[in-house]
């Protein structure tokens, strides 16, 4: 049966992680029988489980002890002590910044005993750490991470002009994003007020291969009888001059685009002209 809170349930002298989410040395295959018991293979948890008890945060006075390949100490102090579900065990200080002060990779097992831990890896070095007295010492379950969307990438820029296309002049209309061509996608197609076609290429930084890569697309389309004759629109939030006189050389224009007016976040009350 599943005892407390870390998920770990004891068969003799051993014990196996109950969590089908468990990470710890990075399993294979987890197996789950109809009884509800659960069976790592390859991996066994030695409580409290490493990868089972969600980021768990320790502040603490205490002394470090780096016992593998080489051997370093760090005297009796504060410092937090942070266990990620990865399996990976670190030691910070308050000054700095990220960067811990010692650490073990994952995947490492965490042995606790009364006043110390022991931290191993598969290598067999060890994190040795003796606690002088606990201030805090809390466990918390942050799930799966979204991962880090990027502000300001391409594919945004173009979203949002593609949302405001008017911008790029009075009477303009979205005909379609990532128009295909035979050499891949245009980034937007669109008509001006005259009903002429135009192709724009969003870049985040406009060089010079930016505007060489519009000039194919702009071969390409002028072949389509439906589209031709069709106009060039570089834009870019910053655009290079080398890439100014080229485009200006093959007859396209340049547009310089203001991230933060794209998404409504201008303050015209904050220019000075």
């Amino acid at each position: 049966m599943p005892g407390g809170s870390g998920g770990v349930t004891r068969a003799g002298s051993t014990a196996r992680c109950t969590k089908a989410t468990c990470r710890h040395a990075w399993p294979k295959t987890v197996r789950v029988t109809a009884r509800g018991d659960v069976s790592v293979s390859g991996s066994i948890c030695t409580p409290p489980c490493v990868a089972c008890s969600g980021v768990r945060l320790v502040v603490a006075r205490c002394s470090v002890d780096y016992v593998g390949r080489l051997t370093a100490h760090l005297p009796m102090a504060p410092r937090l002590l942070l266990v990620k579900a990865d399996g990976s065990v670190s030691v910070h200080a308050d000054d700095r910044a990220y960067k811990p002060l010692n650490w073990m990779s994952p995947p490492c097992t965490l042995k606790e005993e009364p006043g110390s831990w022991t931290v191993t890896n598969r290598a067999g070095e060890r994190l040795l750490v003796t606690l002088d007295e606990v201030f805090h010492d809390s466990s918390h379950e942050l799930g799966a991470d979204p991962g880090l969307v990027k502000d300001g990438v391409e594919a945004e820029l173009q979203r949002l002009l593609a949302e405001q296309i008017e911008m790029l002049g009075a009477g303009y209309r979205l005909v379609r994003r990532e128009h295909p061509t035979a050499i891949g996608p245009v980034d937007i197609l669109c008509r001006d007020a005259g009903g002429v076609s135009v192709a724009v290429e969003i870049k985040r930084r406009g060089e010079i291969d930016g505007v060489e890569q519009l000039t194919r697309y702009l071969k390409l389309l002028n072949r389509d009888p439906m589209l031709a004759p069709v106009r060039g629109v570089f834009a870019a939030q910053a655009i290079t001059p080398q890439a100014r006189v080229l485009a200006a050389d093959r007859d396209i224009a340049c547009v310089t685009l203001d991230y933060e007016a794209l998404r409504g976040l201008d303050d015209p009350t904050a220019r000075l002209f």
